[in-house]
């Protein structure tokens, strides 16, 4: 290759990249989910579109693979440990036992109404019953969802991968016998136990190593995280252990350690998780030829409609109705399991073990992740909002973001007022953060000015206050709580905690009555 092609293909790459990032702009704007954007363009570029050619799933499957890695290890430095926590061991019998109930279900049906063969049924069971944590991650944060609920979504998806990569695995390299089933069982708890251990001690030499080396620039300190996470990934494969579950819990630990530069660690990886969905999507989206999957939409939809009305809510429910999680809550969870990219990469690994079949069931399992992502994805705030999962009124919630200020162990909280937030009106000091918060800075039409004490809040300010990382749950809550029910909100009783909802007042109940 000489310097001349090389200009060619940067020039290409960041042609591709923008139009990439344009096209997500778009389809968020009309309600779509981002990621969609990406396999169109792919689409755009593939044999029906510029007639550029991709059809090798064995470079599909490792670059996948490869891309998979990088969002899993950003979205366990962006999750964090007290969200999931109470909510870790529902989340990974969903994934685990849920996963072969959704398997099961899905092959009888297909097995059944579709014809396919037992190998094939299976396949196809194992491929589709796996959440994606790229569209959990960027459709889900969205949502001003209770903290558990987010955290079991999160949790979910960061886990059930691991275990449909290695039935998918067996099932294509392996004979289908029924004296195969303890063999695979125990791949299976192997592979598991083994990828959780390996990423608890990756992550946790990880921690030590890079509290010792003090590395003074962010970003190199950054990149160090991220190849600790991958690292966990590699060292899983090479002890032939889930990868996908040792890079989670690896950065799950870093990203949940206290290190500094927590804010850049974050917008880094958030940068390369976007760069590998980019690249994972309009990779797939070359990968299918569009005039084959005409022939796939029916059983598609068959596929589909069983998935989400009868394996997912009947995975849901025998898996977390003994841990008392509520029906509403397991109704939204039923459907909130979108799929994306992983059923697709997934669906590539039959073809590399040459399994009779195959392609047609990449190309059912593409329709089905196309079809119900652009019905599903959009259908989930209005869902939400119907289960009263989230308020009703959005500027009543609290919308932050949080920078960590590592050298006085203080972290910079932003926050806008949204039109319905009762912030409107309310003065600095009648906000009576804990000690040693402060509200430092008003952003107001554009103008920036340091607030009085009686300085009085207006729809459309930007705040930013200063909380110390031991007072900065409290100072949330505190604004939550006045966002909510306005300076007397410890009179109605509004605590700001996330997890419920905020508690009417006497004039809100005196308008519902007079409509």
């Amino acid at each position: 290759m000489n310097l001349h092609q090389v200009y060619v293909l940067l020039f290409a790459g960041a042609v591709v990249l923008l139009v990439s990032v344009a096209a997500a702009r778009l389809a968020y704007r009309v309600g779509l989910p981002v990621l969609l954007a990406f396999l169109g363009v792919g689409l755009l570029l593939g044999a029906d579109g510029l007639g550029l050619r991709f059809d090798n799933a064995g470079a599909a499957e490792a670059l996948g693979t490869a891309a998979l890695a990088v969002i899993l290890v950003e979205g366990g430095l962006s999750t964090e440990l007290p969200v999931i926590r109470p909510v870790l061991v529902p989340a990974a019998i969903l994934a685990t036992v849920g996963v072969l109930i959704s398997v099961a279900v899905v092959a009888v049906a297909a097995h059944v109404v579709l014809h396919a063969p037992w190998r094939l049924a299976l396949l196809l069971g194992a491929i589709v019953s796996s959440t994606d944590a790229a569209a959990v991650f960027s459709v889900l944060r969205a949502l001003p969802l209770p903290r558990r609920l987010t955290g079991l979504l999160e949790a979910e998806s960061g886990l059930n991968d691991a275990p449909s990569v290695i039935l998918v695995v067996a099932l294509s390299t392996a004979t289908l016998r029924l004296d195969s089933a303890p063999r695979l069982l125990g791949d299976l708890v192997y592979e598991l136990a083994a990828g959780t251990l390996i990423g608890l001690a990756v992550g946790t030499a990880g921690v030590w190593l890079l509290r010792r080396l003090s590395l003074v620039t962010a970003g190199l300190h950054s990149l160090a995280m991220v190849a600790t996470g991958i690292l966990g990934f590699a060292t899983a494969g090479v002890a032939h252990a889930s990868g996908f579950l040792a890079a989670y819990v690896a950065s799950l630990i870093l990203g949940n350690a206290g290190l500094p530069h927590r804010r850049t660690t974050r917008a880094v990886a958030e940068g390369l998780g976007w760069i590998a969905q980019i690249s994972l999507f309009i990779m797939l989206g070359l990968l299918a030829t569009p005039h084959e999957l005409r022939a796939s939409v029916l059983p598609a939809l068959v596929v589909g409609i069983v998935l989400v009305l009868v394996a997912r809510p009947l995975a849901v429910l025998l898996c977390l109705t003994p841990f008392r999680v509520p029906l509403r809550e397991q109704a939204f969870l039923s459907l909130a399991g979108l799929r994306g990219a992983v059923p697709i990469v997934l669906a590539t690994i039959p073809i590399v073990a040459r399994v009779p079949g195959g392609r047609p069931l990449l190309n059912l399992v593409f329709v089905v992740v196309v079809v119900f992502i652009v019905l599903q994805a959009p259908a989930l705030p209005a869902l939400a909002r119907r289960l009263r999962l989230v308020p009703a009124v959005a500027g009543r919630e609290l919308r932050v973001s949080a920078a960590p200020l590592d050298m006085i162990d203080a972290e910079l909280i932003e926050l806008t007022i949204d039109p319905g937030s009762r912030l409107h009106g309310v003065e600095i000091f009648e906000l009576r953060l804990p000690e040693p918060c402060a509200v430092t800075l008003v952003v107001r039409d554009g103008n920036a000015f340091v607030p009085q004490p009686t300085t009085r809040l207006v729809t459309g300010d930007q705040l930013l206050v200063v909380a110390t990382t031991a007072k900065r749950a409290a100072a949330e809550r505190r604004l939550r709580a006045v966002a909510r029910a306005g300076r007397l909100a410890a009179w109605y009783g509004e605590t700001g905690d996330p997890d419920s909802p905020a508690p009417e007042r006497e004039g809100d109940q005196s308008k519902k009555r007079a409509r």
